[in-house]
């Protein structure tokens, strides 16, 4: 059994219905939120959020507790741009549920707050002017700035009375470019390495190509280039794209021409260099019609695989 003792407030009391305190769709942070509201003298500004700061309502409970006053219509807000172009947003608290049509005409009686007198939920914060000019961060030790000392690779400054350098070398050809586009669209099939080349340097390499193609050097030798760049003791190679630009970066001057040797007489190696990879040692690239270039171990001095000499294409 309860036993309730009251005694009435002589001063600093606010009347309160039952409804508002037993209001069954309520919490408790949304009854005392606004119970603190109502309770505070006339003429007072305090946003919800402090209230809530000061009444010990968290952030969660705090959104919980406005969203359920919104909900009853105990609270009610309208965003406005006040003097100064800045924008403001006016909070209505009531004693008792009040319709959205309602709410927006006691708001539009009450002035709007110059920006001086803005809540500063809505306001932005004074910042403290900066003193003194702005230093660059520091460098942890390095030198600041571009010294030969940590660039090691620039490249050396021409003396004074050097001639500039030459013009860039003109645009190759559409059909040059169109050769090379073909070329490289046939790189991943010289070996299972260079499968995997990436597409956003398709073009890079179509460049580089159509370089070699301007000098002269027919796809032949440029494909025989590439099998001689790979490495001959087995190792992986993780960066195909990157093989190809360092291989086909410089473009050395185009084979002297020499006459055919005859069927009869032994062919000498037509391309020396460095070896080929161990696993393509002792192969030779079939000079027949093949939309892709063919490699085959040939038993003699032929220069047909063994296909293009059973049926010889005329």
């Amino acid at each position: 059994m309860i036993y309730r003792h009251h005694i009435a407030p002589p001063r600093a009391f606010t009347q309160f219905s039952h409804d508002l305190i037993r209001h069954p769709r309520l919490s408790s942070d949304a009854v005392r939120l606004l119970t603190w509201q109502l309770s505070l003298p006339e003429g007072a500004r305090e946003p919800l959020s402090r209230t809530a700061e000061r009444a010990n309502i968290g952030a969660t409970a705090f959104t919980r507790a406005k969203r359920q006053l919104k909900d009853e219509g105990f609270v009610h807000e309208r965003r406005l741009q006040g003097p100064g172009g800045h924008w403001v947003t006016q909070q209505l608290v009531s004693s008792v549920p009040l319709k959205p049509a309602e709410a927006a005409k006691i708001l539009a009686r009450m002035p709007v707050a110059p920006a001086s007198s803005v809540s500063p939920q809505v306001a932005p914060s004074p910042q403290p002017p900066t003193v003194g000019d702005p230093t660059p961060p520091p460098p942890d030790g390095y030198p600041i700035g571009d010294t030969p000392e940590n660039t090691p690779n620039r490249p050396p400054k021409p003396p004074t009375g050097t001639p500039a350098s030459p013009e860039p070398s003109p645009e190759p050809s559409p059909e040059t470019l169109a050769a090379a586009t073909t070329l490289v669209a046939a790189y991943p099939t010289l070996s299972p390495d260079l499968r995997h080349i990436p597409h956003p340097m398709r073009a890079e390499l179509t460049a580089l190509t159509a370089r070699w193609l301007e000098a002269g050097h027919p796809p032949t030798v440029i494909r025989t280039h590439i099998l001689r760049g790979l490495p001959n003791d087995g190792t992986l190679v993780h960066s195909p794209g990157g093989l190809f630009r360092h291989l086909l970066r410089e473009v050395p001057p185009p084979p002297a021409t020499t006459p055919a040797p005859s069927p009869t007489s032994p062919s000498p190696d037509r391309t020396p260099g460095p070896r080929l990879s161990a696993r393509l040692t002792g192969t030779r690239e079939c000079e027949g019609r093949h939309i892709q270039p063919r490699l085959f171990r040939p038993v003699g001095d032929e220069n047909l695989c063994p296909a293009c000499t059973a049926f010889p294409v005329r």
